[in-house]
């Protein structure tokens, strides 16, 4: 059985990636998976310098789902490069950094930084987490900001780069081509949907921050969405995302036309969840006879009836 994937910029022996916040530096997951099982890991989300974060209360659990607003919290770049780095060589699998940016200047000097590591095989640009700033504010609400902000990192990047967008937007097949149009490698979607949770004998929010990003099996069916409309649109692969805890789950973005998928929330509820989907996604393509991944991927069968609607 054949599950390696050519995003024609990486190969990857599998179509099952952690994603970035749900997975730590990658270290974190070591007692628990082996790493090197996956197709590869995007790591939790890089500031140029440290970032505290937001102030808790930062999780709610809700109906199929979790809210977040941890407030993208890391260690900086150098801490990264100097610290965790040097503990993943002898990975065979990639290392994709998640890159941040309080400006669009921070992107592109976190790229650059990065740029001179050797041990990274790309960058996921996140423009789109909705938990940093009141009411989701983010550059990928807007085709404008998303076509100039991944222009100036494409400029500054040495590397692969894929491009992570919101789903809280009204055409997200808009900002997709914007980002294709201004020379990113590769798609990502969908970031968590901005949501809030209240404590009802409080009367208050239950996060600090008010709102936060829900993610989780309640997502599913709009990432899909989402992710089939831009697939069928832009010409670079899409990396597909939210809600995926089954292999069944990853094999429906593959079908949609998602290229290869990244597993999230999942691992919160088991750690061993990303080398799992690997192997039922290994165990349903020999059980219906098909040889290589890369066959199922787009194959969604629509009939003129839906294709009219």
């Amino acid at each position: 059985m054949d599950l390696t994937i050519d995003l024609g910029f990486l190969k990857l022996r599998n179509p099952v990636l952690a994603a970035s916040g749900t997975f730590g530096y990658g270290l974190e997951f070591k007692p628990f998976v082996n790493l090197d099982k996956l197709g590869g890991i995007v790591v939790k989300g890089l500031y140029f310098n440290p970032r505290p974060g937001n102030p808790p209360p930062r999780l709610a659990e809700s109906a199929s789902g979790l809210i977040n607003s941890i407030g993208l919290q890391g260690i900086g770049v150098r801490a990264f490069c100097e610290k965790i780095l040097p503990q993943l060589q002898g990975l065979r699998t990639p290392i994709i950094v998640n890159v941040c940016g309080e400006t669009d200047e921070e992107y592109a000097a976190v790229i650059d930084y990065l740029n001179k590591d050797g041990r990274i095989a790309g960058f996921e640009l996140n423009i789109s987490c909705p938990n940093v700033k009141k009411e989701g504010r983010c550059p990928a609400l807007s085709p404008e900001h998303t076509f100039s902000l991944v222009k100036l990192a494409k400029e500054s990047s040495r590397l692969p780069l894929i491009v992570k967008l919101s789903p809280n937007v009204t055409d997200i097949v808009s900002v997709a081509r914007a980002a294709e149009e201004a020379g990113a490698d590769a798609i990502s979607l969908i970031n968590t949907l901005l949501a809030m949770a209240v404590d009802i004998e409080t009367r208050r929010p239950r996060l600090a921050n008010t709102f936060g990003g829900l993610s989780g099996p309640a997502v599913k069916p709009i990432a899909l969405r989402m992710v089939y409309q831009v697939a069928s649109r832009v010409r670079i692969p899409v990396i597909g995302m939210g809600g995926i805890m089954t292999g069944r789950d990853a094999l429906e973005f593959l079908i949609v036309g998602a290229k290869a998928v990244e597993v999230g929330t999942a691992n919160f509820v088991d750690p061993g969840a990303s080398v799992r989907i690997v192997r039922e996604i290994n165990e349903f393509c020999r059980e219906k006879k098909i040889k290589k991944i890369e066959d199922i991927i787009g194959t969604l069968k629509i009939d003129e009836v839906q294709a009219s609607r």
